[in-house]
């Protein structure tokens, strides 16, 4: 897995859970204030879904810890709810780069202090200089300064370090290490005002690759890690020794023993490699450093270990393997505070068939693996894996051995054992942070349990959203991990979306009036493109491409889901009746169109490119150029047709050089209106209408009234709230956003590194009406297993009127015979006694014309076997079982 992620209008603009307590940013004044609706925000649970390279632990406070991401922003871990709360969703839209953390140090002097050096490009893609900020309330509030280079938090290299550390004796004094040659900075201030150390000698060499012209692999990964040795200074005095890492494989070690007046390349080093890590133990005397031949956090195909004498300056080669019998490098390392001599190590760039974990008691003298060959492709674990709070790390996999689902991990790169506690450790993989708190089973022969430990970090950079009218309240396309259906925004997902699996979905539809039909395409190294689901997303099969697709693009349903528009990158425009079984090219619009469908007519589809709007009124064979002009000349646009008004359709986007807003067409594209309020907009979505209106609410994440933010509209866009505030702006919100057509007032907010955010307005939503009377007459009922897991278990329900009358209400009553227990529904109202269910509908789907159905679904509880139940009944009436 790949995790470089970019934002998708990046160009364009070169041109805790959340509802803990929110972190403020106070740097600059503060920009002027709209009134703002007051609204709980909370993440939409996916727990993780990202890369975590560091985890920080401070050595004088125990429980206090800190992670950070490489663009979702940096965490501190909560011991009472075991669970992290974020600390930079107060980064607004212009500074978004900051999101992305290359550093993060937690003062071990005063506890309170944390800093983090933030940027997340060194390159053209982030317009604006790094910073480090900093907070005396462990994260609460933010002041920052500006740096006069860039950081790369999201570069390659990014899982070496710590770049940024505080000297422990004197926390005044803090150290920096920049790319891009450069050079090491220092702030005797406490992280006020910075200077670089004019005397340093290196400012690194070591470039990914030296051919790649957009400066992503490019740059110079310049000053990678700093260590303070304690033992050489007093409280209130700088320390005196202090070691840093370059990357530069000839030289890659310094050290001072002056507290930073002069340095010098530590003599008799190893060679040939880069040092990502070095970690100290200051009672043994003993530097650990961790090498490998590439920078990562993907690449990397040697690797040592060594032990460096800081009484001697000797060097010894402690490497668990022979380096010819290594194709990976070695990053993750750390020691243990309460066990002198015992260290760990991980090999970071291990993909296959999995990461690997060393451990030493005896100062690397001698090591054990976390996992080793009984006879190949056997493996034995010391360890047992837990993944039932976030299921979807198994992927939904079946791999063959040596390989395993859920991996031990990849990307390992931060691996921390907790100085006050021995048996509790932590490291970051390209998707969660893992933990085990009995880690001393290794060393007594038992096995130590292997968790997730990132409930309250998420991580996912989201691509698009949809809220069905009915279903599952939530859908999502997702970077790297594909996008999931949630049934529950406060709990995880049992799995992504599979068969197939993407690894980033880059669109997703439904059909308006049949929300069971749904669409994604996305990006897959081999195979299909698109996939189909007809049961709201719960399952998926997969379509055929048309000839030279290369990646997902964007994809339509029609109104009816009897046929389907997709935009692939690769190949033009083409569109599909039924299932993508047969593609045919449409006529009349580019290549690399946006294209979505009308929410009302079956037929007509829209298109957009370089700022022209197409029509489709024959189901996308042929599309018209719309008159229409004035649109944005760029493609950083994305527009939505509204549910329920055929032709109605609202376009936002743009740039600062040119055309940038928000447009309204009534007539189906053929003119727009642009809204002169809006003075930027990035995306648009429709919600419940509020109580009193007959227009549906509006979303958008703009800038009106001179203040960026996330705005509703309840009265067709006459009129505009800000419902965010500036504690909430999550970096960058322009990939999507939508209403939900069930709650008033709830909207989902796509973020680039943050998952996906929804709000509801503490003045109250308002939600369907409860359940009518019970009908009567003949009915049919459906019921499939969906999923199933170790203790839980998935099942749909159809309930289809086989009669000739219209229900007005219904309830479904069912025994489960194995006693199962139901832990939550959707789509119905239910509820059981001993063995007894009853379901009952909710207001909006209470109606059920003769020959329709109706879906909903639950999970439930269940052990030993999993029979389904015999007979259903609505009401008094025995349904038949397809």
């Amino acid at each position: 897995m790949r995790r470089t992620r970019i934002l998708t209008a990046v160009l364009a603009l070169a041109a805790g859970l959340l509802s803990g307590a929110p972190a403020a940013l106070a740097a600059d004044p503060p920009s002027p204030r709209m009134a703002a609706d007051t609204y709980t925000w909370k993440n939409a649970r996916i727990d993780g879904g990202g890369f975590v390279p560091g985890i920080v632990f401070n050595r004088s406070e125990k429980n206090l810890a800190y992670a950070r991401t490489d663009i979702g922003g940096a965490y501190r871990w909560q011991e009472s709810s075991k669970t992290w709360t974020p600390l930079l969703d107060s980064v607004g839209w212009d500074d978004w780069g900051h999101t992305g953390v290359i550093g993060i140090a937690s003062d071990s002097v005063d506890p309170d202090r944390v800093y983090a050096a933030v940027g997340t490009y060194t390159n053209s893609w982030d317009p604006k200089n790094g910073a480090v900020m900093r907070s005396s309330d462990r994260g609460a509030s933010w002041k920052k300064t500006n740096l006069p280079f860039k950081l790369g938090g999201n570069m390659p290299g990014r899982g070496m370090g710590e770049r940024l550390a505080v000297d422990p004796n004197r926390n005044s004094v803090l150290y920096l290490g920049a790319p891009s040659g450069k050079g090491l900075w220092r702030s005797t201030d406490a992280g006020v005002t910075w200077s670089q150390v004019a005397n340093f000698p290196n400012v690194g060499n070591y470039v990914a690759d030296p051919s790649d012209t957009s400066g992503y692999s490019s740059d110079n990964q310049g000053i990678v890690w700093v260590t303070f040795d304690e033992s050489t200074g007093t409280s209130g005095n700088a320390t005196k020794t202090i070691y840093v890492g370059v990357a530069d494989k000839d030289n890659a070690v310094y050290r001072s023993t002056d507290a930073g007046a002069t340095w010098q390349r530590l003599a008799g080093q190893p060679t040939g490699y880069l040092a990502h890590k070095g970690v100290l133990d200051a009672e043994n005397g003993s530097l650990y450093l961790a090498y490998s031949d590439k920078g990562g956090p993907y690449d990397g195909g040697k690797g040592q270990l060594w032990r460096y004498a800081t009484g001697t300056g000797a060097w010894t080669n402690i490497s668990p393997v022979a380096e010819a019998d290594t194709s990976y490098g070695f990053s993750g390392l750390t020691v243990d505070r309460q066990k002198p001599g015992t260290v760990m190590a991980t090999a970071y760039s291990s993909w296959w068939p999995d990461t690997q974990i060393f451990r030493s008691t005896d100062s690397g003298a001698t090591w054990t693996k976390a996992w080793d060959y009984t006879s190949y492709p056997n493996r034995e674990n010391r360890y047992t894996m837990d993944v039932s709070s976030s299921p979807w790390l198994t992927w939904g996999a079946n791999p063959q051995p040596p390989e395993q689902t859920p991996k031990l991990g990849w990307m390992t790169e931060a691996l921390e054992i907790d100085p006050f506690d021995s048996n509790r450790m932590m490291y970051g993989t390209g998707a969660t942070i893992y933990g085990t708190e009995n880690l001393g089973n290794w060393d007594t022969g038992g096995k130590f349990t292997v968790k997730p430990m990132v409930r309250g970090l998420e991580e996912t950079a989201v691509n698009d959203l949809a809220s069905p009218p009915s279903g599952a309240p939530l859908l999502s396309a997702l970077g790297d991990i594909g996008g999931f259906r949630h049934t529950d925004l406060a709990k995880v997902p049992p799995m992504m979306f599979t068969q197939p699996n993407f690894t980033t979905t880059t669109s997703l539809d439904f059909a308006e009036s049949n929300p069971n039909t749904v669409v994604r395409v996305g990006n897959l190294d081999s195979g299909p493109h698109i996939a189909f689901s007809t049961d709201n997303g719960a399952n998926w099969f997969a379509g055929t491409d048309p000839s030279g697709v290369s990646g997902g693009g964007t994809v339509a349903s029609a109104a009816d889901g009897g046929r389907f528009v997709w935009s692939p990158e690769g190949a033009g425009v083409h569109h599909t009746t039924g299932f993508g079984t047969s593609w045919q090219a449409s006529g009349g619009i580019p290549a690399g169109a946006i294209v979505e469908s009308d929410r009302v007519d079956p037929k007509t589809f829209y298109g957009f490119k370089s700022g022209r709007f197409y029509v489709s009124t024959d189901g996308g064979a042929t599309f018209k150029e719309s008159p229409a002009t004035g649109l944005p000349s760029g493609d950083s646009v994305r527009f939505k047709a509204l549910p329920g008004g055929k032709g109605d359709v609202w376009l936002a986007g743009g740039a600062t050089d040119g055309a940038y807003g928000l447009w309204h067409s009534t007539d189906g594209g053929t003119s727009f209106t642009k809204l002169s309020a809006v003075e930027q907009a990035d995306t648009i979505g429709f919600g419940k209408a509020a109580p009193g209106a007959s227009y549906q609410t509006l979303y958008t994440s703009a800038k009106i009234g001179g203040v960026r933010g996330i705005f509703r509209s309840t009265d067709k866009g006459a009129s505009w709230t800000r419902i965010n505030d500036d504690a909430h702006q999550w970096g960058w919100t322009g990939a999507a956003i939508t209403g939900d057509p069930r709650v008033y007032g709830r909207v989902y907010v796509s973020t680039n590194g943050r998952g996906i955010v929804y709000g509801d307005s503490s003045g109250g939503g308002t939600t369907d009406p409860g359940p009518g009377p019970d009908p009567a007459g003949p009915c049919k009922v459906t019921y499939k297993v969906t999923s199933q897991w170790s203790g839980g278990f998935q099942a749909d329900v159809q309930l289809t009127n086989t009669g000739s009358t219209t229900w007005n209400g219904w309830s479904l009553g069912w025994t489960f015979p194995d006693g199962q227990k139901l832990t939550q529904a959707w789509n119905a109202g239910a509820t059981q006694s001993g063995a007894a269910v009853t379901a009952k509908n909710v207001g909006w789907n209470a109606n059920v014309a003769a020959g329709s159905s109706v879906g909903f679904g639950f999970t439930a509880e269940w052990s030993g076997t999993n029979t389904k139940p015999a007979a259903f009944k609505l009401g008094e009436q025995t349904c038949a079982l397809a």
